[in-house]
């Protein structure tokens, strides 16, 4: 993925009824300084920089930049899984003279919320932090759950010095789907971390997308869908719902949502099984840790080139004035290199004759013309004529 992120703020009408759905804020008042001296600083969610995940990728990629720019560069992490604490780590983290915080995830939307017009010197990049985020974390009871109804900075959201990025992971979860089933696996798991909008765009589009290949291939494919209600490792309920699920006749289970694919590579394991990856191309780490051959695919969402691509498009470019203020939802740029585009399928992809690298290519340009479409409604789980899915709800609740 070496295309500029800038190339998606010029895309042309095409790609824009691609991002179709996807909500963005707009503000004038943006403005870059070429003489300032950028340091970065990158703050971790409820998770850390080990969990081969979203933290991970983010981690990585914001000391690669800086490493390769001569920035310095530092990660923070909160003590604890709470919006104050993740405030402190800015504080702390703008305390130590740090200038740009890069921030993975939605649950910073109440530091945004808490701290960016007190900071107003400071550029904040937050990933999957979506208007209804930012909404909901200013609102509280007030709001009602349809971004369109509301103005941010009516609501009291600060953005002039804010960069929101969402992802339509619905395609990238709908290519894996379709991968699965038309590889041969017919007997399907999802097991997501907590059912948060990323998450159930995961879900929704791997459900259509076995619904889609189901339908090509005449196959009887079965889905047990569940959520574990957790991102974090280590939970025997999670691990015993995936033996259950892989006893039962399931193949292969889609591990969605930060380390709790740990649990699942963990179950995998133990009953010669396989699993899907997220986020990232997992298939390495994850056959290496787990047994080889493990990792079917991984549903990849670009959170290192969009680190990169920003960082280097605001801070050596001196471009802020073309992101701050904004949400941009970011997908598919190519047609022709599926490679170039933010969410995709991983390197490490088990391509076989059902399944080829060519056929991989046709559909992603398919997906890119418009002729396969993929919802991105959330609502409801989405209708399917060609697959029997079976809602496991949540693993672990709190009730």
């Amino acid at each position: 993925m070496k295309k500029k992120l800038i190339a998606i703020l010029m895309a042309t009408a095409m790609v824009a009824t691609i991002f179709a759905g996807c909500s963005k804020s707009n503000s004038d008042n943006a403005s870059s300084s070429e003489d300032t001296e950028y340091s970065v600083a990158m703050i971790t969610d409820s998770g850390d920089i080990t969990d081969q995940s979203f933290n991970q990728s983010t981690y990585e990629a914001s000391k690669e930049f800086c490493e390769a720019n001569g920035l310095k560069f530092q990660y923070f992490k909160p003590s604890e899984d709470t919006t104050s604490a993740r405030d402190a780590s800015v504080e702390e983290a703008i305390d130590g003279g740090f200038n740009v915080i890069v921030m993975p995830g939605y649950l910073f939307a109440g530091t945004i919320v808490d701290l960016a017009e007190t900071y107003s010197d400071v550029k904040f990049i937050a990933l999957d932090c979506s208007k209804g985020d930012l909404l909901e974390a200013a609102l509280g009871d007030k709001y009602d759950y349809t971004p369109d109804n509301w103005d941010l900075e009516e609501s009291g959201v600060y953005m002039d010095n804010v960069y929101c990025v969402t992802y339509q992971e619905e395609l990238s979860g709908y290519l894996a789907g379709y991968a699965a089933v038309k590889l041969g696996y017919t007997k399907l798991g999802f097991m997501g971390g907590m059912s948060v909008p990323a998450v159930e765009r995961y879900g929704y589009g791997f459900l259509q997308g076995a619904d889609a290949a189901a339908a090509e291939t005449g196959a009887a494919v079965d889905v047990q869908y569940a959520y574990g209600g957790t991102f974090g490792a280590g939970n025997q309920q999670v691990i015993s719902a995936c033996d259950t699920m892989y006893a039962g006749g399931t193949e292969v289970i889609f591990a969605c949502g930060g380390s709790i694919f740990k649990d699942v590579c963990e179950s995998a394991k133990n009953n010669g099984k396989k699993v899907i990856g997220v986020d990232s191309d997992q298939g390495p780490v994850i056959d290496a840790e787990y047994g080889e051959g493990m990792t079917v695919t991984s549903a990849m969402k670009g959170l290192a080139p969009t680190v990169k691509d920003t960082l280097d498009d605001c801070i050596n470019n001196g471009n802020w004035a073309k992101y701050l203020g904004k949400i941009d939802c970011l997908g598919m740029v190519s047609g022709d290199d599926p490679s170039a585009n933010y969410v995709q399928l991983g390197e490490s992809t088990q391509f076989a004759d059902g399944f080829t690298e060519d056929d991989y290519k046709a559909l992603v340009a398919s997906m890119f013309k418009g002729e396969v479409k993929v919802s991105n409604d959330i609502t409801a789980m989405p209708k399917t004529d060609n697959i029997t899915v079976k809602d496991l709800g949540t693993i672990i609740t709190t009730d």
